[in-house]
């Protein structure tokens, strides 16, 4: 059976990005094991979706296009082709820097985009429930500090943990995480870093070999 595999980007450093490397190395490693799996890519910080305006999420929700301009037009029809090609994928790979604590706003415009009730999540009587499960997501968490495990992490990580809430909230309960951390903490961090992260793409494809 063909997978199909969504690979985002969404660091504006470009051949220097630490987390466009683990997005590369992470696409690369499983697709050696599914060979036949279909790769779409989108480069969040080449293309970013604009952020929403009042005028187009009123529309998204309600599919009235009446007395929108072009531009707005636009804007509604690339939601959709944003929701529909991250629905579509059994497994994304979702390339995540940590800017100033939080994600790169290009990151958060395509989840603004995504997050759309009826779509990916629905409210009931009970509460909310997701509906976009059934898919598998690695997301490659670059960090030029040291914050795992530490008193900083409770503190000031709205990265991961923001990640982790938002794929919780739409149903996604199969997420990984593949993490290099202290990247501006000199070369030899650099390095221990990218070693650490290289172990744990080995051990993620062991594991996934294994399910």
């Amino acid at each position: 059976m063909t997978q199909t595999l969504l690979h985002i980007d969404s660091s504006v450093l470009g051949d220097v990005s630490t987390s466009r490397k683990l997005t590369a190395a992470i696409v690369d490693a499983l697709q050696q094991d599914h060979p036949q799996t279909q790769v779409a890519s989108r480069d969040l910080a080449d293309a970013p979706p604009a952020h929403l305006t009042g005028r187009v999420m009123m529309a998204m929700r309600s599919g009235d296009l009446t007395g929108l301009s072009e531009e707005e037009r636009a804007q509604v029809a690339l939601s959709e082709e944003l929701l529909e090609e991250f629905l579509a994928a059994d497994t994304v790979v979702i390339g995540a820097p940590m800017y100033n604590f939080s994600l790169p706003t290009q990151l958060k415009a395509w989840i603004d985009r995504l997050s759309q009730a009826g779509r990916t999540f629905k409210y009931t009587e009970t509460g909310p429930v997701g509906l976009a499960g059934g898919k598998r997501v690695v997301i490659a968490s670059s960090r030029g500090g040291m914050y795992a495990g530490t008193p900083m992490e409770a503190m000031v990580d709205h990265q991961e943990a923001y990640l982790l809430g938002v794929l919780g909230f739409w149903g996604i309960t199969e997420v990984e995480i593949v993490r290099a951390e202290g990247t501006s903490m000199g070369p030899q961090a650099v390095e221990q870093a990218m070693v650490s992260a290289q172990e744990q793409i080995d051990r993620l494809r062991i594991q996934l070999l294994a399910a």
